[in-house]
């Protein structure tokens, strides 16, 4: 009996050393995550402004306007085609849609220098523009969309896409597209200021903004100013 009892209790200590360990290394291993995890300020949820940042080093973009694609320049409200556009002079519509998204894509990737390096393609599926009927009348709606590919500069692999990207904008009609053609503000700047809109937010990730006095909190429970000279560790 009193073997019996001398094993049970060693076996006992035994399981609860291992029991020890685990545990041990266990909050070791949640330890360094944290620890890694908290060189980032926390943001508590629902505070601050929301403003959106690159998530690319683009290095180029390719715009593709397929020659399948169906012109029309019949003047009616809404022609049947994939590609209808007046904001140019009669021309090579083909060659006029590609010049737009290539300027909105410089415009929208000039400052895109940070993170992995990427070739982004563009190709359109559909550039449906208001016809001289329609804009001098009761106005209407530039309907674009296009797919999006993000791939790896490097090996060419894809990281994410292709996707479908609808950038829609309301175009204006009858007196008020006159007023904005007086103005400047052509059919064309119209398409590509919302072209150049659509392709930042769809390369950019969110990011909260904390207001300068704001107290977050470190993993260690410490508050912590934002305002401080020193970034949050």
């Amino acid at each position: 009996m009193k073997m019996t009892s001398l094993s049970i209790l060693v076996l006992a200590l035994g399981l609860s050393a291992c029991g020890q360990t685990s545990t041990m290394s266990s909050q070791n291993q949640v330890s360094t995550d944290l620890s890694q995890a908290s060189r980032l300020p926390q943001v508590p949820a629902g505070q601050g402004p929301v403003m959106l940042q690159s998530e690319y080093d683009v290095k180029t973009v390719n715009v593709i306007v397929p020659r399948t694609l169906k012109v029309s320049e019949a003047n009616t409200f809404r022609p049947s085609a994939d590609i209808v556009w007046r904001g140019d002079l009669p021309g090579d519509r083909y060659a006029q849609v590609k010049a737009i998204f290539e300027t909105a894509a410089a415009r929208s990737t000039a400052s895109m220098h940070i993170g992995q390096p990427v070739v982004v393609d563009l190709e359109v599926v559909r550039f449906h523009c208001l016809t001289e009927k329609t804009r001098y009348t009761i106005g209407g709606v530039h309907s674009m969309h296009f797919l999006m590919t993000v791939r790896d500069a490097a090996t060419g692999a894809i990281i994410q896409g292709p996707r479908m990207i609808v950038a829609d904008v309301k175009g204006a009609g009858g007196a008020r597209a006159i007023a904005e053609e007086e103005a400047g503000r052509t059919q064309k700047v119209v398409v590509t200021d919302r072209l150049t809109e659509v392709l930042r937010r769809e390369l950019s990730a969110p990011v909260a903004v904390m207001p300068a006095d704001a107290v977050v909190t470190r993993f260690d429970g410490s508050p912590a100013l934002l305002a401080s000279a020193n970034p949050v560790q």
